[in-house]
């Protein structure tokens, strides 16, 4: 497998996005979006990293972080999708709920879950008006592929928050001056 190239420490903002984990749509359930957001909001705390936009699609996710130039946003990233699928199949099992057979993973003696892909993928975002770009990109997401009319009807993206609305899943960090 050949591995992606990451260029931390340039003192840019980073666009990311990772999939689940054969595109199943568990991100489409309220409870599993809402236990992604507060990974990231603690992932922010812990990391210093800071949250300029995102969009929780049912199947993947788009973020655009200013991380500080101490972070490897990748490692980061990684922890960011473990506690978030431990915390999915707590739930589930909690709940009683079977793992989906799309997300089981076994060879000879051994089994295990799968939420997300293993990959991420990221641009860093050299000028405010690529980083304009990029939480625009998130914010239409959900109208592009026809699951709302208006960016502001889709819960999961920082839309709402740059619109004024105090209701919002996560508050945004607002875009750094360069």
């Amino acid at each position: 497998m050949t591995r992606l190239r990451h260029y931390d420490h340039l003192g840019t903002a980073r666009f990311v996005t990772f999939g689940c984990y054969r595109r199943y749509p568990f991100l489409g359930e309220n409870f599993a979006a809402l236990l992604f957001v507060e990974q990231l909001a603690a992932m922010r705390k812990t990391t210093g990293i800071k949250i300029l936009g995102y969009v929780l699609m049912p199947e993947h996710v788009h973020l655009v972080l200013y991380p500080p130039d101490d972070v490897r946003l990748g490692v980061v990233v990684g922890q960011l999708k473990a506690r978030t699928a431990l915390a999915v199949l707590a739930a589930w099992a909690e709940h009683g709920v079977e793992v989906p057979r799309q997300l089981i993973v076994a060879g000879r003696g051994w089994r295990k879950h799968c939420l997300w892909q293993r990959r991420c993928y990221d641009h860093n975002c050299r000028t405010p008006e690529t980083v304009r770009e990029k939480i625009n990109y998130c914010h239409n997401n959900p109208v592009v592929r026809k699951l709302v009319d208006d960016p502001g009807d889709w819960r999961w993206s920082s839309y709402r928050w740059y619109a004024g609305e105090n209701e919002v899943p996560l508050a945004i960090d607002g875009i750094p001056i360069f």
